[in-house]
């Protein structure tokens, strides 16, 4: 297993959708087990594989949670059903989220409180189960990485125009930018 640089708002693969994995081989075990070692390095409670680079609909959690979901694990061609969002402003105190793609930051924005995930495992296993909570949070954020969409492309006006300064004063916004979990310091501080 290795582990792989994150790739930071601006690289192109965030920005675009995600193509379906057709063939559960060896090489996608492979990819699944070096995205399993990325995110326990960056202390992550997801990564989906645009973040590193790859532009294939997956992708890998470790959550903790209620729902009798295993506290690991990963999501293949992901199809996702949700409750309502609702249309109030986020909490800033209770609905706030980070992304490993987006090192550093926190901005509130709101989700869905349930989620339905069906799709398949590593070897091509159907999945289906329901999330609830900040876990059905983990899974919406991850699931729109796969359709080219970070947090910050959700954001209501207030919080995306400080995201936006906030990149800018980065320098990103531009192909080609990574940072190395387990090497570089972390973003978020863990």
């Amino acid at each position: 297993m290795t582990v792989l640089p994150v790739t930071i708002w601006g690289e192109p693969v965030l920005h675009r959708r995600a193509s379906e994995v057709e063939v559960f081989d060896d090489e996608l075990r492979a990819l699944i087990a070096d995205m399993f070692e990325t995110n326990d390095a960056a202390n992550g409670v997801g990564l989906a594989a645009p973040q590193i680079g790859v532009g294939k609909r997956l992708f890998v959690y470790k959550y903790a949670n209620d729902d009798d979901v295993p506290e690991q694990g990963v999501v293949v061609n992901p199809v996702l059903t949700l409750s309502k969002v609702s249309g109030a402003l986020p909490d800033p105190d209770e609905h706030v989220e980070g992304c490993l793609s987006f090192p550093g930051e926190y901005y509130p924005l709101q989700r869905a409180e349930w989620t339905r995930v069906q799709g398949f495992d590593g070897n091509g296993n159907a999945l289906d189960f329901e999330a609830t909570g900040w876990f059905a949070r983990i899974l919406q954020h991850e699931f729109d990485h796969l359709d080219g969409i970070l947090y910050v492309n959700r954001l209501v006006d207030r919080y995306s125009k400080k995201a936006l300064k906030q990149a800018k004063k980065n320098g990103w916004g531009v192909p080609g930018l990574t940072w190395m979990p387990g090497v570089d310091p972390d973003p978020f501080g863990h």
